[in-house]
């Protein structure tokens, strides 16, 4: 190929993914904006937020508990196999703790339910897409985004946070476990490196997060389902994209959000 044909080709090739970037940025930016406008829409979307929330928490109880409790036990083997002997005994239950409330248990609850409740999302609302059901809500005068969108949204600010601190709870109470009966960490030493680690904000920290992964879940796989275009194929690379790009976004935020609250952490 000539090289005049060959930069022809990077430069479409680049063009078209800044028109692309540009295309979905607006799309979603309307679609932010459609989502605020339909929160006064409280006898729409409150009885559909129930049930919503209902099927992230309920749904979500067991495996959040199996994760939360593997998660905890794990990171105390291997916190009290690699540091007993060569340091104090109560910094394995300042280390674990700290790990378990401050990063485990709002990342993984949110890994968790962006492959589980983001996947439904998406999958949904694509379905009804492409069989015109959202089309027909419009046609009945409804507003779809505050019957679909909404809900779902509100429902998993709301649960993201509980599972989060049950998760904490599991998951510091399974370390305290694994370390007094598998490694040679005692009882007090374990419970003094928590009274050592715990801090109030901590929890406020962990709701912090859990709250905004929880947003980033519902809104971006939303948004995926409900411009989902091109039938069953459409639907499938949908609810693939939106896991992916969701996982991506739980990870850049929790970046964030440890670069802007550490301060408060330290302090």
């Amino acid at each position: 190929m000539p090289a005049r044909a060959q930069s022809f080709d990077i430069r479409q090739s680049v063009g078209r993914s800044v028109l692309g970037a540009a295309s979905h940025t607006g799309r979603f930016s309307f679609f932010l904006a459609d989502a605020f406008r339909g929160l006064p829409e409280v006898r729409i979307w409150w009885p559909r937020m129930l049930i919503e929330a209902w099927n992230i928490g309920i749904g979500s109880l067991l495996i959040v508990i199996l994760i939360s409790a593997f998660a905890g036990a794990v990171t105390a083997l291997q916190t009290g196999y690699q540091f007993t002997g060569s340091i104090p005994y109560y910094v394995v239950g300042t280390l674990v703790v700290s790990s378990i409330i401050l990063e485990l248990g709002p990342v993984l609850t949110a890994l968790i339910l962006s492959g589980r409740i983001g996947a439904r999302y998406a999958a949904e609302l694509g379905t009804m897409r492409v069989t015109e059901q959202i089309d027909a809500l419009e046609t009945l005068a409804y507003d779809p985004i505050a019957y679909l969108v909404v809900p779902r949204v509100i429902a998993a600010l709301i649960m993201l946070p509980i599972l989060t601190i049950l998760a904490n709870a599991i998951g510091v109470g399974t370390a305290y476990a694994t370390a007094v009966l598998a490694t040679d960490v005692t009882s007090a030493a374990f419970s003094e490196g928590l009274r050592l680690a715990f801090a109030p904000f901590q929890i406020v920290y962990s709701i912090i997060k859990a709250t905004i992964f929880g947003g980033a879940i519902a809104f971006f796989c939303s948004y995926e389902g409900y411009n989902t275009t091109a039938g069953a194929e459409g639907v499938g690379r949908s609810t693939a994209q939106a896991v992916v790009i969701t996982s991506v976004a739980i990870l850049v935020l929790d970046a964030l959000t440890a670069l802007l609250l550490a301060p408060y952490l330290q302090a």
